[in-house]
């Protein structure tokens, strides 16, 4: 058993983590090869990601995979990174599924190319009973496009008559983000040492605790998740209240 695992206290681990993938180019860059090549070798992070999670019974996870901001990317980085998207859900969803995992997705998907679509509806069509964890991928997502879109959503209801104004709340608003089924993020972690956001669920990040990490996304495993847990559970989670308070 890992050293690291036996410090964790498995009764107060975050129910939910999201992970900004951070590094790859620059992994690559690091062993000389071109930035493709850190695309290529960053499966064996998530794997990595997905077990750690499965052995502290975190229920949901979710990876930013690939923003809105990414299409700015060179058009042969981009292409291979939709091809190796739809290769990894085709080749790795089998797994997920005797795992009891769901897959779910957020963002505007329809602009992605069709075969990564239709690979990704097959993957949720096929775990979207299964109860043991959520497994999110975060694609063509972007948080102020998210708040954007939610809150046409509910402007619309109150122009067509369809809610009153005393009845936009809080609730209201989540329910009409993407993440509407997810729980907030307790913990979000960052590889390769920097320490932006990047347009990464605003709103739901909002008493997040945040872990960044000097690991380059390719080189994360079990220990770096184990360690970012450990690191959680020594803060101290206030919510606006003052230490006192939660004794």
């Amino acid at each position: 058993m890992s050293e690291i695992l036996e410090h964790i206290d498995l009764t107060k681990v975050p129910q939910h983590v999201a992970i900004i993938m951070d590094g790859n180019g620059r992994w690559a860059k690091k062993n000389g090869k071109e930035r493709t090549f850190g695309h290529k070798n960053a499966l064996g992070a998530v794997r990595a990601a997905i077990e750690a999670c499965r052995d502290l019974k975190i229920p949901y996870l979710t990876l930013y995979a690939f923003s809105t901001e990414n299409w700015k990317r060179p058009k042969p980085e981009v292409s291979l990174l939709m091809t190796l998207l739809s290769q990894t859900i085709q080749r790795e969803i089998k797994e997920l599924h005797e795992n009891n995992v769901r897959l779910n997705v957020i963002g505007n998907i329809s602009k992605l190319p069709n075969a990564t679509q239709k690979e990704l509806n097959k993957g949720i069509e096929l775990t979207q009973h299964n109860t043991g964890s959520t497994l999110t991928l975060a694609l063509n997502y972007g948080a102020q496009e998210e708040i954007l879109e939610a809150t046409k959503k509910i402007a619309s209801k109150y122009k067509n008559n369809e809610i009153q104004l005393e009845e936009i709340n809080e609730e209201l608003f989540v329910s009409s983000l993407y993440t509407s089924d997810l729980p907030m993020v307790d913990l979000m972690i960052r590889t390769s040492g920097e320490t932006r956001i990047s347009n990464f669920l605003l709103w739901q990040i909002a008493y997040a605790e945040l872990y960044f990490t000097p690991i380059l996304w390719p080189d994360f495993n079990k220990e770096s998740l184990y360690e970012a847990v450990l690191n959680y559970q020594g803060r101290e989670r206030r919510f606006g209240k003052i230490s006192e308070q939660l004794i």
